[in-house]
């Protein structure tokens, strides 16, 4: 039924608010005929008459002045939507959504926006941090424009381009045997206990290749959804851990250069294939493939 009375909504409050068909009609700029029809096709559709004819002028009935009511603010709930996507749609003051990793949210994000900023002030955000595999999800759902991820996808529906990598280091407790070392091959910690993000992130996914490629499958006594937690465990004396660099320094811990293999992970930026740009995601896609290579601080 909705999808028969929504075309006649607008017409039937032109012609409830002027009280004249013909009247109505001109303004809407619609053939008084087709105005006519919609209307007794409306009255037909709901079974209750919506008006009282006198001549070339009509009155709402009790039940038309009913209905007005829920139509006009239907009509204003339209009109809101409406203007809401034009605001984010808008170069200057429109919006992004914007989704990037945890690991990401402490100084890399924050650097990227007020770079960004400085040309396109009034630009806004919609910001949501989480794992590399639910922020796709997300992209693909509709519900975000970019996002920044781990690994690089490769999907026939996403396009991805890769922007930088970011070192991972092995973090060990600071009273650990290997705490006085610098640098280390990661087949020399195939005895330690890791701790771990859970499956399903990025991450994981990485550190568990790395472990295969240096010859052996970690034992991992903890899985946990954020990096610092991780780096805490740490600490606490629970494990060792690959992590990227942190933001700030943590007490407790000490991050030695992996040599061997190559312990690396690319980020990269993620948006969903045929999907149109607004001004503003596009401006933000241009200025983020700017930077490849810059990304990440130093």
């Amino acid at each position: 039924m909705s999808k028969l009375l929504a075309p006649r909504l607008a017409y039937f409050a032109g012609v409830a608010r002027t009280e004249h068909v013909t009247r109505a009609a001109q303004e809407m700029n619609v053939p008084q005929s087709t105005l006519s029809r919609s209307m007794a096709r409306l009255e037909q559709d709901l079974g209750v008459d919506l008006f009282a004819r006198h001549g070339r002028t009509v009155s709402l009935t009790p039940a038309g002045r009913t209905f007005l009511a829920s139509v006009e603010r239907a009509l204003a709930e339209v009109e809101r939507a409406a203007e809401e996507v034009r605001a984010d749609a808008d170069p200057t003051t429109g919006k992004v959504a914007f989704g990037f990793l945890h690991t990401m949210g402490a100084e890399t994000v924050p650097g990227l926006l007020h770079a960004f900023r400085a040309d396109h002030p009034r630009v806004r955000f919609s910001l949501v941090q989480n794992y590399g595999e639910a922020m796709l999800e997300r992209l693909r759902a509709g519900e975000l424009d970019l996002c920044l991820t781990s690994p690089v996808p490769d999907a026939p529906d996403l396009v991805a381009r890769r922007l930088d990598e970011q070192k991972l280091r092995l973090v060990v407790p600071a009273d650990h045997s290997l705490a006085g070392r610098r640098r280390i091959r990661l087949a020399e910690a195939a005895d330690e206990t890791f701790v771990t993000l859970e499956p399903g992130y990025g991450l994981r996914r990485i550190t568990d290749d790395l472990c295969k490629e240096a010859g052996f499958k970690p034992r991992i006594a903890f899985e946990g959804e954020e990096a610092e937690t991780l780096r805490g465990l740490v600490a606490a004396g629970l494990g060792v851990a690959l992590l990227p660099p942190p933001a700030v320094p943590r007490p407790g811990v000490v991050e030695l250069t992996v040599t061997a293999p190559r312990a690396v992970r690319e980020i990269g930026v993620a948006w969903l294939e045929g999907h149109p740009d607004t001004p503003p995601v596009a401006a933000f896609k241009k200025f983020l493939l700017s930077r490849r290579g810059s990304l990440l601080p130093t």
